[in-house]
């Protein structure tokens, strides 16, 4: 009995906001021993090539390492907080505490399960390539922190287990971005920042996005057959039986009433308009004005305009304030509409909020590793080595040295606009010098930017999302491993192509 507890001891791993800790304190101790160092910018906040140069070193202390997360949260001059993103988690989760008061997304859940009872597996590519589009058109991510919640549900419900639900909607998404075909965050701002159009290259990234989602979903369709034949098959079985209560689903014999009906349209028009908020209209096309004209009128018309608020924003304009605006009053408004009493209302959304807070504080402490970067000084530095290290290579091996050089770049700053704007002021004139096409340094770029999110534990998005699944960082580590070397290879295989072909 005393050896089992003790295996047990030995075999149980650090939750992942240890993790994240310690790799904190392992960043904090590098600032002592990587050289500091820093870049001119120019006024538009770009690094200036050949600007680098040595600065004091900002070695970080146990002060620093503690206040991290804080600075994370809140945000500092180097790093942007999370606060934006953890509130938005916590109204998503009180919007879901009100509907779930409803009843009505049980039952329709329960709906969809019976409905496609036999061919479970064919909800895997589906919704994989709807957040696919999400992520290759506007770089959908932390907006999918939204939809975990409904599809954990129903893949358990299906026989799936936690992993292919945080697969359909992270792997979806992300190889979505990897593969940024008019991303604005991602391709728009490298491209512009370079001087070109977004739509050189396009070619190339268009064969990315649909080799990445084929391997992707390739990937999880073999994975989540394997589990449904086998539950014991699974890498988070010891939680399979946890699991199918905490996301338990109703009777498939429960029909919607009316009431749940009008609830469910509500709750579709709630994510619609995310949606359409979010996407960029008038950066994938300057012609593509309507929102903005619609907005403009309903704002001339004199008690309507005061009606609705003098400061509303056009849709395509919208970002983490406007859209957690949406989910609380689409949260007051299906309580009204379903006629919960007013503490009903109010219990199930701060019930709901708690239940995702653990999700809104591990965000905030995985942005404490990136406070730790800036702080330290240490992020120019490596941009620096890759700045005199690649310059005397060959076009073909240039191309996937970037790559594989902008891996721990993307570690180092997880969002793929700050990463752009702070590399493609020196990456795109080195490709240029040896004759490599400019959008080819934006493609090796977003795709390693791609892969690095999918992991790495500095980012909010893949954090935030096994926090909701209940899955432990190492476990996802193990699980996307193989699929891991697949992408890179291949994406190392397409940046050749790209320099040959494209």
């Amino acid at each position: 009995m005393a050896q089992n507890k003790l295996k047990d001891k030995l075999m149980a791993l650090p939750s992942s906001f240890t993790i994240l800790f310690i790799i904190i304190i392992v960043m904090a101790i590098f600032t002592w021993f990587v050289p500091a160092g820093s870049y001119e910018v120019d006024e538009a906040g770009n690094i200036i090539a050949g600007t680098f140069a040595y600065v004091d070193q900002q070695p970080q202390g146990l002060w620093d390492v503690f206040m991290a997360p804080v600075k994370g949260m809140l945000g500092t001059d180097g790093t942007p907080g999370a606060i934006e993103v953890s509130l938005f988690i916590l109204v998503v989760g009180g919007f879901l505490g009100v509907v779930d008061k409803t009843g009505a997304l049980d039952t329709a859940i329960a709906q969809v399960v019976a409905a496609n009872k036999g061919r479970e597996k064919l909800l895997i590519p589906i919704l994989m390539f709807i957040f696919a589009l999400g992520g290759t058109t506007y770089g959908m991510a932390e907006e999918t922190l939204a939809f975990y919640p409904l599809i954990i549900p129903v893949m358990i419900a299906v026989g799936f287990d936690s992993l292919v639900a945080v697969s359909v909607v992270l792997l979806g998404a992300g190889v979505g971005v990897l593969g940024s075909t008019v991303n604005p965050f991602a391709t728009g701002v490298a491209s512009q920042a370079l001087g070109i159009s977004p739509g050189e290259g396009i070619g190339l990234r268009l064969v990315f996005f649909f080799v990445m989602y084929a391997i992707a979903t390739v990937y999880v369709y073999r994975y989540a057959t394997k589990v449904q034949k086998n539950p014991e098959a699974s890498l988070v079985y010891e939680d399979y039986e946890a699991n199918k209560k905490k996301f338990k689903t109703k009777d498939t014999k429960d029909k919607m009433n009316a009431k749940q009906k009008i609830v469910i349209s509500l709750f579709g028009l709630t994510f619609f308009l995310m949606i359409l908020g979010l996407v960029p209209w008038t950066l994938l096309n300057e012609n593509w004005t309507i929102f903005e004209t619609i907005n403009s009128g309903l704002m001339g018309i004199p008690l309507i305009g005061t009606i609705l608020g003098q400061q509303m924003i056009p849709l395509g304009d919208w970002y983490f304030m406007e859209i957690t605006m949406l989910f609380f009053a689409m949260s007051v408004i299906i309580g009204m509409v379903y006629r919960l009493p007013e503490s009903e209302i109010v219990s199930g959304f701060v019930n709901g909020s708690k239940d995702l807070l653990g999700v809104a504080l591990i965000v905030a402490v995985a942005r404490g590793i990136q406070v730790i970067m800036n702080e330290g000084m240490i992020t120019a530095t490596i941009l620096n080595f890759g700045e005199r290290g690649l310059s005397e290579f060959s076009p073909v091996l240039f191309s996937i040295l970037t790559y594989i050089f902008y891996i721990p770049l993307s570690f180092l700053i997880p969002s793929t606009s700050g990463l752009a704007g702070a590399t493609m002021g020196i990456m795109g004139p080195l490709g240029t010098f040896v004759g490599v096409a400019q959008d080819i340094v934006v493609t090796a770029f977003q795709s390693a930017s791609g892969i690095v999110n999918l992991i790495t534990p500095t980012s909010g998005v893949v954090m935030g999302a096994l926090a909701i699944a209940g899955v432990e960082l190492t476990t996802w580590w193990r699980y996307v491993a193989k699929l891991i070397g697949i992408i890179f290879v291949v994406s190392s295989i397409l940046m050749a192509l790209g320099v040959l072909f494209f």
